[in-house]
């Protein structure tokens, strides 16, 4: 019976966890947007079999709200102009060959003008489908009517069931870039304590140019949960987690970027140094733990700031500043035993002062106090352009607070009065 019982809780658990799994809400809303508009646009419509109205509403519920937003205006619209185009063109001329290139033309043109990115061979499609029947009046304007219908139940869908939030993917996919920069600083690290051939040394450097195709991965994960935390009901204070994810992954990129220079730095070292160890002494071995701590501090800023519960936060944090007070004073060190050996041997200085350079760069990155720099300026900057581009609102918004805060104050001193 204990049995069974665990692996029913087991089973329970699974089964929980799979469904508010981003994937499977995305497909469940899908298919329930589009049943629904096909039932509503069979019901409503005079068409026997309304495929447009399913069909819209499942291109309109995108993964998130804003994008549904965004994306249900501009499919309308195009739709809309395409029909629009369609009746204009039946009225003149029928179908024909040079009639079609003229829609076609025309359609994309209209596209370009009303500004429906890239739905503009959507125009095309629409102009075309509506041309080719023979009651065109009428198939235009039921055409229009799913449309509506299948964009409305999309917009719908995306405000009664409230769309997936993807900021743990996206924190998921930068601690895995941050892993992947760690795995191969400790090679580097490693190939740079002891006798390592150009060849070697040069695949290192390839793999470190390799990683740019990983950040662009990052990147797309992050852009979709920034999308998803705007508009989002579930979300509050989403500006902010913005911010903390772009930044850290801007910093991740800045991190890679060095990485590539090290790399490129120990390649020319091992060509000039063939066949003797690429650091003279045991400067090597410090190289080897210099980039050993360092790349743990990056897998700690990854998970600092892919980390929501405070207490993990303050714990990453700390954990964070220890491994970087520790690869600081590795690094003095090594700048100690490096100037004892450019002093006997000047001819490597400037590779040997590169490699200083660039882990002071990465150090100096990973700095929690730099960090917090980073996000007041990038908050100042986001309120700037929000006053920029919205001077309306904003005045509205600081005259509502104002009177907020006029009001609190005002029932604080009735408060002690009393």
């Amino acid at each position: 019976m204990r049995k069974v019982r665990k692996w029913w809780t087991r089973a329970v658990r699974e089964v929980w966890r799979r469904s508010r799994d981003p994937v499977i809400v995305q497909m469940l809303r899908s298919t329930f947007a589009a049943t629904i508009a096909y039932v509503i646009a069979l019901r409503l419509g005079p068409e026997a079999a309304p495929l447009t109205a399913p069909l819209t509403a499942l291109l309109v519920v995108q993964v998130t709200l804003y994008s549904t937003l965004t994306t249900g205006i501009r499919r309308v619209n195009s739709v809309v102009a395409g029909v629009l185009v369609a009746i204009a063109f039946s009225l003149l001329v029928g179908l024909t060959w040079w009639s079609l290139a003229l829609v076609i033309m025309a359609a994309l043109t209209v596209g370009h003008l009303v500004r429906v990115d890239e739905f503009v061979p959507e125009v095309a499609i629409s102009a075309m489908l509506v041309l080719g029947v023979t009651a065109v009046g009428d198939t235009a304007w039921s055409r229009v009517v799913e449309t509506l219908i299948g964009a409305v139940v999309g917009l719908a869908c995306n405000l009664l069931i409230a769309p997936p939030v993807w900021v743990d993917e996206a924190g998921a996919s930068i601690e895995e870039l941050a892993r992947r920069v760690r795995q191969l600083m400790l090679r580097v690290g490693e190939e740079a304590a002891g006798r390592t051939p150009p060849q070697e040394a040069a695949e290192r450097l390839h793999e470190a140019r390799r990683l740019d195709h990983d950040i662009s991965g990052v990147d797309a994960d992050l852009r979709q949960a920034e999308d998803s935390l705007r508009l989002n009901p579930r979300v509050r204070e989403g500006l902010l987690h913005r911010i903390v994810l772009r930044t850290g992954l801007d910093t991740l990129e800045i991190c890679t970027v060095v990485l590539r220079v090290i790399a490129r730095t120990l390649t020319d070292l091992a060509k000039v140094r063939e066949p003797e160890p690429l650091f003279p002494g045991r400067s090597g071995e410090l190289v080897e733990q210099l980039l050993s701590e360092v790349a743990d501090a990056v897998v700690s800023f990854a998970v600092l700031v892919t980390t929501s519960v405070s207490v993990s936060a303050e714990s990453a944090e700390s954990r964070l500043d220890a491994e970087l007070r520790q690869a600081a004073a590795t690094r003095d060190a090594l700048d100690g035993l490096l100037l004892d050996a450019v002093r006997h041997d000047s001819r490597q200085w400037q590779l040997y002062g590169a490699i200083l350079t660039e882990a002071t760069r990465i150090i100096d990155e990973l700095d929690t106090e730099h960090r917090t720099r980073r996000l007041f300026e990038e908050l100042d900057r986001h309120s700037r352009e929000q006053r920029e581009r919205r001077p309306r609102i904003t005045r509205l918004r600081d005259r509502a607070r104002a009177s907020r805060r006029a009001m609190r104050n005002r029932a604080a001193g009735t408060g002690r009065s009393l």
